[in-house]
């Protein structure tokens, strides 16, 4: 449904019959962490998420999972490889 309080018009997946289902009846103004991410748009509060309501939760937990200007590195040394799995790949030439 389209939202009527911080993004009239806009298409908004919090808003239902009964009105905005997010905490307060609204969405709540970006965090600093937020700055750079291409789901921050201005709303007639300031800036907004489109996906989330209130994202300083999600920034309490870590990095935020709808994050488009973060990025997570996964270090080579905690990808664990099952020897038994590596050994029969190694065997069949090197399918993946």
């Amino acid at each position: 449904m389209q939202c009527q309080t911080v993004l009239p018009g806009t298409e908004c997946s919090f808003w239902k019959k009964a009105g905005c289902t997010a905490e307060g009846g609204s969405c709540k103004v970006v965090v600093e962490q937020c700055q750079g991410c291409n789901r921050v748009v201005t709303g007639s509060i300031g800036e907004v998420c489109t996906s989330y309501p209130d994202p300083a939760a999600k920034w309490a937990a870590g990095l935020c999972n709808f994050a488009t200007h973060k990025k997570i590195d996964i270090k080579s040394a905690d990808v664990r490889v099952n020897p038994l799995k590596a050994a029969k790949r190694a065997a069949a030439g090197k399918k993946k």
